[in-house]
């Protein structure tokens, strides 16, 4: 008898109503599992549509399904490249990376990388020290002001940036326009171009910097100008290529598009919604009309 059985029986004798205990029921039985059964998994095979847009981009197509989800494979994939994102968002430009580089250095109104996510409008202003040294030392009213910042990708900034702001120049000055101090920006948002053009009177302004991150895509680029740059500029007057990786659009074509588009600007005396890029010779034959050879995305998981 366990212990709980003796001492209710000993109550029940004190209070006078013992009475035989019902007996114990007969423990139950195990119940018995269903029989395993293992279904062979069939090797997933694309259709043919899904096979060959697969050849021409590196977006996820044809991926297939298990039942009614993704596979663990194709799941593991977009967590991984989730934490590329993740990563690329996380970077900051480490200290003396535009000194060694060999360009000047400025710094908006940004304290810390935090504070850079959550105020974006103290990214869009150099902080008064950089606008000062700025203003003394940079080159004046030239064609063009290029500017390398680090924006939502410091990864993008010091992997291709450096050979888009070469490219970029290079091609500027092969059109015959005079180009300004080259310069690093660190938290920058787009606008800050608009303060750094105005204070070097440049007549047109393009800012090259690392761009929101996607999935598996950490170093993209994305290259923002306007004509007459000035404090209070808005983005309707704007210009962009975004996408500027070794998968996407790659530096030497940007950077054969970005110098026509400049020119255009001077030309038309305009930019953003009014600047009618038909009329702009040779931008869009800029790096050639032939397909690209076939692209890869990069398996980050392999699951056997």
């Amino acid at each position: 008898m366990s212990r709980t059985r003796g001492l209710v029986s000993e109550l029940r004798t004190e209070l006078g109503i013992q009475a035989p205990m019902a007996p114990a029921q007969p423990p139950l039985e195990p119940i018995q599992l269903p029989p395993a059964k293992v279904i062979a998994r069939k090797p997933y095979k694309p259709e043919r549509f899904a096979r060959q847009a697969a050849e021409v981009t590196t977006a996820l197509v044809g991926v297939g399904r298990v039942g009614t989800r993704y596979a663990t494979s194709v799941v593991l994939q977009f967590q991984a490249e989730l934490a590329v994102a993740h990563g690329a968002v996380g970077a900051v430009l480490p200290d003396g990376w535009a000194e060694e580089q060999g360009i000047a250095f400025v710094k908006s109104r940004v304290g810390d990388h935090r504070e850079f996510l959550l105020r974006p409008d103290l990214g869009r202003r150099l902080c008064p020290d950089s606008a000062k040294a700025w203003a003394e030392s940079c080159k004046k009213d030239v064609d063009v002001q290029p500017i390398l910042a680090d924006g939502l990708s410091a990864v993008a900034c010091q992997g291709a940036g450096p050979e888009l702001l070469a490219g970029f120049i290079a091609e500027c000055q092969a059109l015959g326009l005079t180009v300004g101090t080259p310069v690093v920006a660190q938290f920058a948002r787009v606008w800050l171009e608009d303060e750094i053009g105005e204070l070097a009177r440049a007549r047109v302004s393009c800012i090259l910097l690392g761009e929101r991150p996607g999935l598996g895509t950490g170093d993209g680029l994305s290259a923002y100008m306007v004509f007459k740059p000035e404090v209070g500029r808005n983005d309707g007057e704007r210009n962009m290529i975004s996408n500027i990786h070794a998968r996407g659009m790659l530096p030497a074509d940007a950077a054969q598009r970005l110098a026509r588009l400049a020119s255009g600007m001077l030309a038309q005396k305009t930019s953003g919604v009014d600047l009618d890029l038909a009329a702009i010779p040779g931008l869009g034959g800029a790096g050639g009309t032939a397909l690209r050879e076939p692209q890869v995305r990069k398996q980050l998981v392999e699951v056997p």
